[in-house]
């Protein structure tokens, strides 16, 4: 796969996947805005057009063209065995939904990763573009940790191409503002992490906060005793953001890249180390 055709097929997924969950907002969503649409989608979209140009320069290679090298050299655990195709990609699909799931969590217990991780949680309404809304440094570092676990693992080419669309695809998803039935929700959520299971993870309640960190599967909260089933207020009452950064200038581009070096911090418990 060229660079070209990766990117045709990325950029695509993508702009299908915004376009389609926005509308779906439009017409029934989930909990009612306390912001400006307008205003939070040209800060958020031109922080997330922001990240990908600092991922371009710092780093020239994707993720795909990395499992292509990885391929070639016969790097990574995969190749040691005579797996078939199938077995390889659904192997390597399911480990680094893993390592993302963990990374998350780390995101939430360490310190430094959490003033940076602080960007995405500080929005003050959840939606589409909430998946999309990262520091420029956290995407850079969640770009070398999936480097050295696709290195590390032999993931083929294929595979990284359809977890990273997959990841991408379900951030937005799991983010939107989605009025689902609740039937449908508890059938989905067996297999795919929903709009409601995520957004509990949004809840200014730090206990909430830390919970439900999966983004693609949602196994992994069950197994490692994270899941949360419903926010305790409720999702109507349930209010979306960080206590310690009620103010609109938030949402703004140029306070969301300084957010990082703010000293402001949770009180209800312990600091994050």
């Amino acid at each position: 796969m060229t660079p070209q055709q990766e990117a045709t097929i990325r950029l695509g997924v993508f702009l299908g996947v915004l376009v389609f969950i926005a509308v779906i907002e439009s017409l029934a969503p989930r909990k009612k805005r306390t912001c400006s649409r307008a205003f939070r989608w040209t800060n958020n979209l031109a922080l997330t057009v922001l990240n990908t140009v600092v991922v371009r320069l710092v780093l020239p290679l994707s993720a795909v063209a990395v499992a292509e090298i990885a391929l070639q050299k016969q790097w990574g655990l995969l190749h040691l065995f005579n797996l078939p195709t199938w077995a390889n990609i659904l192997i390597a699909v399911v480990s680094l939904d893993l390592l993302i799931y963990f990374q998350h969590v780390l995101s939430h217990s360490i310190g430094l990763f959490w003033r940076l991780h602080r960007v995405h949680h500080a929005d003050h309404d959840i939606d589409v573009t909430t998946g999309l809304r990262f520091h420029p440094f956290e995407i850079l570092l969640s770009m070398l940790l999936k480097i050295a676990a696709i290195v590390l693992l032999g993931a083929l080419p294929l595979a990284v191409m359809i977890f990273e669309v997959l990841l991408n695809a379900t951030a937005m998803f799991n983010h939107g503002n989605i009025n689902l039935p609740i039937w449908f929700d508890k059938i989905l959520r067996l297999f795919l992490v929903t709009p409601d299971m995520h957004r509990i993870h949004h809840s200014v309640e730090r206990d909430e906060t830390d919970s439900n960190y999966g983004f693609n599967l949602p196994w992994w909260d069950r197994l490692f005793k994270t899941y949360r089933a419903e926010p305790r207020l409720g999702h109507d009452k349930m209010k979306i953001g960080l206590p310690e950064f009620p103010g609109s200038d938030v949402q703004r581009l140029d306070v969301m890249l300084l957010l990082p070096l703010s000293n402001k911090k949770q009180t209800d418990k312990k600091p994050r180390t």
